[in-house]
């Protein structure tokens, strides 16, 4: 990739697939060169794959050196990131009790710690520089409780309310932030999570594709959030919105409570 020429520059973490990989390859379709970031070697063939300029950037972003290395790796590249899309994030279902604590605070690590880490770490040059646009993927989980995925909805709410309250502090800088809401999505997030065996698991999925093309389109347009996908998943975002805590525990208890 050229250190210099016209096209603005974004840094995508998670996309070595999923929403991640389409929201890069967004950003490359309109305009930019791309730093992506993922912990599995899947990354480098991602970069091979998306169109456009694309350097590939292995780290894991669950631990304080993976955020550092790849902050270093955007120093090193010496361009002013234009897009920051904070989307690295994993899921993991079954019950508290259940679950491994190792498992439980790695994902806390990955989800909460690399989205404040890195933009604590880049976002300071935008605001400097006085323009930019910064998106960070929650979830439609983020505005309800999710028995049997608790912990990963509690890290979905840090990170919605993170950027919407980062949103305000950065609003006369010439920055926005913006929280990409998705609901179910088929890329391999169920799998990975456990959840195959649940009503959410086997049900019909969002295209990642339609996903990632609205949280650009809303990113570039500087709103402060945006339901992804599809008419049910922006639905479930919009009535948790307005229903009761435990109404809402008790329904999504129904799609992630496995059924065996």
């Amino acid at each position: 990739m050229a250190t210099q020429n016209n096209n603005k520059f974004a840094v995508i973490t998670g996309a070595s697939s999923g929403i991640g990989f389409e929201l890069a390859k967004q950003c490359l379709e309109n305009g930019f060169d791309a730093l992506i970031c993922a912990e599995d070697a899947a990354i480098m063939d991602a970069a091979r794959t998306l169109p456009g300029n694309a350097i590939a950037l292995r780290a894991d972003l669950a631990t304080f050196e993976g955020c550092q290395q790849l902050v270093a790796k955007v120093q090193e590249l010496g361009r002013p990131v234009d897009a920051l899309l904070l989307n690295a994030g994993v899921g993991l279902g079954g019950a508290v009790v259940d679950q491994q604590l190792g498992d439980e605070l790695a994902m806390i690590a990955l989800n909460c710690n690399h989205t404040v880490h890195v933009a604590r770490k880049l976002v300071p040059a935008m605001i400097a520089r006085g323009e930019g646009r910064v998106m960070i993927t929650g979830s439609v989980v983020s505005t309800a409780p999710n028995p049997y995925q608790a912990v990963y909805a509690a890290t979905k709410a840090f990170v919605m309310s993170f950027g919407e309250a980062l949103r305000v502090e950065v609003a006369e800088s010439g920055v926005t932030v913006t929280v990409l809401q998705p609901g179910a999505t088929d890329t391999n997030f169920f799998q990975r999570a456990d959840l195959m065996d649940t009503k959410v698991g086997q049900a019909k999925k969002d295209d990642p594709a339609e996903v990632a093309k609205r949280g650009f389109e809303a990113m570039m347009a500087g709103k402060d959030s945006v339901l992804g996908g599809g008419f049910k998943s922006r639905l479930e975002g919009l009535m948790n919105e307005f229903l009761p805590e435990t109404f809402k525990a008790k329904q999504t208890a129904k799609q992630t409570k496995p059924q065996h």
